[in-house]
């Protein structure tokens, strides 16, 4: 039996111990990361989280010795250059903290575009010389006027999923478009025997938010609904059975504390009404008193009727004067 090294076993030891001792582990890809970001994006996870790089052939002892369930999985989500974060946050979180630790980086030859590059129209900070060529090579619209390269349209170098050729890299970075992003890319995450992988840690914020608002007023809506008593329900119901019985009570002119007032003011509207249609018979069909009420009658209705007119006439004036200012405001501005 081939002699293993004293360092080697203490490596996965150490990584046993890690994995142990944190109930999430993630694994991360950190290629092409350069070292000064990677030493930044330490410091972030300084206390929150332990990244830990180590060979590929470790972190698999490690994972298949582990007493955790499942967890060898994550053997599987080894790319580029593997490494391992160790933390107690919710895997959702350590990602959302990773992503946005990321950072715009400059094309590589040979890089695969995230997304469709597009070099947008407009002014360069180049002057008339070989550089009008090379971006005419390269698919550019580009022309020089008032002295300088100016760009005519919105073009689209290189399409998402595509590779970035050498002489497309060279021109973006000189146009001082950085099309990838560098920083630790978490590939999955371990958590209770679950295995997270990075498109169900993608989360957008406001559209769960907005799922979790509908979701709460349809259930909110059934048990309103179904009459299902609880905490949020109760008050809506109470309300809703007021409403029904006060409708009741009126409609079946049931005199109570809440229903005398109305009922009043209905029959003396109706009275109203009744001897409106009984003057339009015959004008002595009714006494001076009652003749009197419906003439006071009329004339509240013709002042509401004529204030609201006011009001909007008000409106109107304001709105133009609003746009005589404007119009003014447009000739000497």
């Amino acid at each position: 039996m081939p002699h293993v090294a004293e360092w080697k076993k203490e490596e996965v030891a150490s990584l046993k111990e890690l994995i142990a001792s944190h109930e999430v582990v993630g694994m991360a890809n950190l290629l092409d990361i350069p070292a000064p970001q990677l030493q930044k994006m330490r410091r972030t996870l300084k206390d929150s989280a332990v990244l830990k790089m180590s060979r590929k052939t470790f972190m698999s002892l490690a994972l298949n010795g582990s007493e955790k369930e499942n967890i060898e999985a994550l053997e599987g989500y080894m790319e580029g250059q593997p490494a391992m974060i160790f933390t107690n946050m919710n895997p959702f979180k350590l990602y959302k903290i990773l992503e946005s630790s990321k950072t715009a980086a400059p094309a590589k030859a040979g890089s695969i575009a995230p997304e469709d590059i597009v070099v947008p129209k407009g002014d360069t900070a180049f002057k008339p010389g070989p550089i009008l060529g090379e971006l005419q090579k390269i698919g550019i619209p580009a022309k020089i006027e008032k002295g300088k390269i100016v760009i005519t349209s919105d073009k689209t170098i290189v399409a998402a999923g595509e590779s970035i050729p050498r002489d497309v890299a060279s021109i973006l970075t000189r146009l001082e478009i950085f099309p990838l992003e560098v920083g630790i890319d978490l590939r999955a995450a371990y958590e209770d025997q679950t295995v997270y992988t990075s498109d169900i840690l993608t989360i957008d914020d406001e559209q769960t938010i907005a799922d979790i608002q509908q979701a709460f007023t349809r259930a909110l809506n059934l048990s309103v609904n179904a009459v299902i008593f609880n905490e949020l329900s109760v008050p809506v119901l109470l309300q809703k059975a007021a409403t029904l019985s006060l409708n009741l009570a009126l409609n079946a002119e049931i005199l109570t504390s809440k229903t005398t007032d109305l009922l009043i003011a209905k029959a003396y509207a109706q009275m109203l009404s009744l001897a409106s249609a009984l003057e339009a018979v015959d004008e002595n069909a009714i006494d001076d008193e009652l003749r009197e009420k419906l003439s006071s009658t009329a004339v509240n209705v013709e002042e509401t009727k004529d204030n609201e007119e006011s009001e909007e006439e008000e409106e109107e004036d304001e709105e133009e004067e609003g746009d005589a200012a404007a119009g003014l405001g447009a000739l000497f501005g």
